[in-house]
């Protein structure tokens, strides 16, 4: 692994810490003044760019249990070396999911209430506790990379024997918590717009996640390859990218058939705000990637895998905040754009984030495939193959 200098400041170092220092200061804001001084949110308009950053952070979450099953319970071995990263991604994206909702709730000293307080037939209650159990299953699974760093072998065992049984429930709650964010706008048919209301909003939320989830592992191993020289194979990689491609296929046509079958497509037709958005959100998350991925030369190109991912993450972002935000802005009848503390705040946890994975990365063995595969010659003549070339 390349050595960086920690303290050196680069520029998005630098970047870094002022968004941090900004983010300090509006949190403040919000924890001693309320979120009527920190926030743009109201009794017309509840939910906004704070909740569309959770449906993010837990989909893009979705490739900790897609890869995990895929290696342990289904034995495709191929993906093992995406296993610690996937986790990684899953348990940091729950971590700023967890502590965002902390922020966003309007009595934030009360967050352990739904511990003891159970309210069976809420929504709100599943994904509570989904986030809970997920939360502590992806500790379990992450939690050999940290006891090998310190030679503890005894319950680095015990986790190996109990390591199916702990993947299976995290598939379980995953899959209930990716698609009950979904069920949550089920409970708003007259609120939310056309293009995106839909019986089977559980359904695109759960296929979606997977396609994005496994973009953000193409996306960060990239980044790692020019930050550490660590990253993974290049036929990982496109392997990664044919299962987008299909995620993303599949996920079109679901929602092209639920359009045609509900009589919505001359919403399609109508110019007005959410369509231009409804397009956006194709074109950039649908469209362009389904095209670079079909194609090989791309899907078996490092670089342009990255750029791909760029694409999907964007649509991602765009479905999300389109469903949190843009969708429900006409019913509300009052316009939304998120203050200034909120953007600082998101931009602060996105940061935060960043800092931990790369730094768990830099001191853990997260990417196991590229280390090893120094310990041999014939290794290292596949080492060229699979570390970035600047």
């Amino acid at each position: 692994m390349k050595k960086t200098n920690f303290f050196k400041l680069t520029f998005w170092k630098t970047l870094g810490i002022i968004i941090m220092v900004f983010g300090l200061y509006s949190s403040y804001i919000r924890f001693f003044k309320g979120l009527g001084a920190s926030t743009r949110l109201s009794d017309a308009i509840p939910w906004g760019l704070w909740i569309g950053f959770d449906f993010l952070g837990v989909g893009l979450a979705a490739a900790g249990f897609t890869i995990a099953v895929t290696v342990h319970v289904f034995n495709v071995h191929k993906y093992e070396p995406i296993v610690r990263p996937a986790i990684l991604t899953a348990f940091i994206g729950y971590m700023l999911v967890v502590l965002l909702l902390v922020i966003d709730l309007g009595r934030p000293q009360n967050f352990w209430h739904p511990l003891i307080m159970w309210n069976i037939h809420s929504v709100m209650f599943e994904i509570t506790w989904c986030v809970i159990c997920y939360s502590t299953i992806l500790s379990l699974e992450f939690a050999p990379v940290i006891l090998e760093k310190f030679h503890l072998k005894a319950p680095i065992k015990i986790l190996r024997k109990i390591s199916v049984p702990v993947v299976i429930l995290g598939v379980l709650f995953s899959t209930l918590h990716q698609s009950s964010f979904g069920s949550l706008y089920l409970i708003v048919p007259g609120r939310l717009y056309p293009l995106w209301y839909s019986n089977l909003l559980p359904v695109n939320f759960f296929i979606s996640c997977i396609s994005a989830g496994l973009s953000m592992i193409i996306f960060e191993s990239y980044l790692n390859a020019r930050t550490f020289n660590v990253g993974l194979k290049v036929d990982i990689l496109s392997g990664l990218g044919k299962i987008v491609l299909y995620a993303l296929s599949i996920g079109f046509i679901v929602r092209m058939t639920d359009m045609i079958a509900a009589g919505k497509l001359p919403y399609l037709l109508i110019p007005r705000t959410e369509t231009y958005m409804f397009y956006t959100e194709l074109i950039i998350g649908t469209f362009i990637p389904v095209f670079l991925l079909s194609q090989k030369k791309y899907r078996t190109n490092r670089f342009w895998l990255y750029i791909t991912s760029i694409f999907v993450l964007s649509g991602f972002v765009f479905n999300r905040m389109n469903v949190a935000i843009t969708g429900l802005a006409d019913s509300s009848k009052t316009s939304y754009f998120p203050t200034f503390d909120e953007i600082c705040i998101t931009a602060m946890l996105v940061v935060i984030g960043m800092w931990g994975f790369s730094t768990v990365v830099k001191y853990f063995n997260v990417f196991e495939d590229e280390d090893s595969s120094d310990a041999s010659a014939e290794e290292a003549v596949e080492d060229k193959e699979i570390i970035f070339e600047k």
